[in-house]
């Protein structure tokens, strides 16, 4: 799934740092700088796809010349505490063609030397050999000062300032997800990419009528692993992978993460059942079958093997699985014990089904539908369509979902009597 990332960073002195060095390292080349008197060389660097120079049209000839450019950089600033360069970190999306993230790359800096009339320095990195294959990405620097036709001039206060900086970065935020849709619209790519966030897409959402996706938005932005835990994650899902066996998280961030991956891994899996459904449902109609027809065939779209060859028994079950693990891994205290996670899961079913969706909550739970009671029971009324059609598709697996009530009922009975014991012998101390 294509993913967004840019973030702004800034090259100070005052943190030790260098735009020679800096420019030496995400290209890979040798640079030595003048002010410092030492020499930068990274000519040993491997992974680097693509590096370019990008200036203002009355930059002087020098500018090109990657040593010369960034050594002027040095040059132009005189404080101890300068900002010396500004970099950009763009992912790219894996998707797309090489020669696609190397031009909307190009189309991002260009745009920046446009802006700003700074000068703009492109090095596009491939996926570390040992960690995700799919992590393209870019590192743009650029200068903090204008290049005209004398050299380096004022500062692009602009992008400093706390009234306009944040409103230039969104807006340059908003570019970038616009060049990376447009690459992959042209790729024949579904998936598309949005630079707001998680909150502002959620009223987005809302305003459209789209509760299903507010729902699936009403969420905390994923937690970063950081290097560390990162490093650890990726050797535990190598390890895994050559086991032949299940990836399971060994630090604390990589479970959060992970648990919160599958939930939306699960989410998205239950739309697009809804939304073949739908789809299904719309063309037998046109078609010129009736309402009975056209809901079994939607029904039967939505319960047959979907585009990842997974049935509805393993999209049930992985839903239990994610609800339950949200249930043992929430340890942070919330009114009168509830998991939201839960209830929100319970909320959009009962919504999007009704009396049906209820009763599939209720075995979510570990209950059978006759726990439901008399009154919220089928014999209570008269079944609807709905019901009447979902009767006739379940009805083979009828002895098959009792038979696993009833081994779920004894595998509580055996953990109560578990707890029974280990009271016990609390007491006894």
């Amino acid at each position: 799934m294509a993913s967004y990332h840019l973030s702004v960073k800034t090259i100070k002195r005052s943190a030790g740092r260098s735009a020679t060095a800096a420019a030496a390292y995400r290209v890979g080349e040798r640079i030595e700088c003048q002010r410092e008197g030492r020499v930068h060389d990274y000519t040993r660097k491997q992974g680097i796809e693509e590096t370019f120079i990008l200036t203002p049209k009355d930059a002087p000839d020098w500018a090109t010349d990657r040593s010369r450019l960034w050594n002027e950089v040095e040059a132009s600033e005189t404080r101890r505490n300068s900002v010396t360069a500004r970099e950009w970190e763009l992912a790219l999306p894996s998707e797309i063609s090489a020669e696609d993230r190397s031009q909307i790359t190009r189309d991002f800096a260009q745009e920046l030397v446009s802006r700003y009339g700074v000068a703009v320095d492109v090095a596009i990195h491939a996926p570390h050999r040992e960690g995700d294959q799919r992590n393209h990405h870019a590192h743009v620097l650029t200068s903090t000062r204008k290049l005209e036709a004398g050299g380096f001039t004022a500062k692009t206060r602009v992008l400093d300032s706390a009234k306009t900086g944040g409103v230039e970065i969104e807006q340059m935020r908003g570019l970038w997800a616009e060049l990376q849709n447009r690459a992959l619209e042209r790729a024949g790519e579904v998936e598309r990419v949005d630079h707001r966030s998680l909150e502002a897409q959620r009223e987005a959402a809302l305003e459209r009528g789209d509760q299903l996706s507010a729902e699936e938005l009403d969420r905390d932005p994923e937690l970063k692993l950081g290097p560390a835990a990162n490093s650890m994650e990726r050797r535990a899902k190598e390890m895994a992978a050559r086991q032949g066996r299940e990836y399971k998280p060994v630090t604390e961030r990589g479970a959060v993460v992970h648990a919160a991956r599958q939930a939306r891994a699960a989410f998205r899996e239950m739309r697009e059942r809804l939304d073949i459904a739908r789809e299904t449902y719309g063309a037998e109609r046109e078609a010129g079958q009736g309402r009975v027809s056209a809901g079994l065939a939607a029904l039967r779209a939505a319960t047959a093997k979907d585009r990842g060859g997974r049935t509805s028994d393993d999209i049930r079950g992985r839903l239990s699985q994610v609800v339950g693990r949200s249930r043992d891994q929430d340890d942070a205290p919330k009114p009168e014990g509830r998991n939201y996670a839960r209830e929100r899961l319970k909320e959009i079913m009962e919504k999007d089904a009704g009396r049906d969706g209820q009763a599939a909550v209720h075995k979510l739970d570990g209950h059978s539908e006759y726990d439901l009671g008399e009154d919220a029971g089928r014999a209570a009324r008269k079944p609807s369509v709905s019901e009447r059609l979902k009767d006739v598709l379940n009805k083979p697996r009828e002895k098959l979902e009792i038979e696993d009530e009833r081994e779920q009922e004894r595998g509580d009975d055996e953990n109560e009597n578990t707890r029974d014991r280990d009271r016990g012998e609390g007491h006894s101390l």
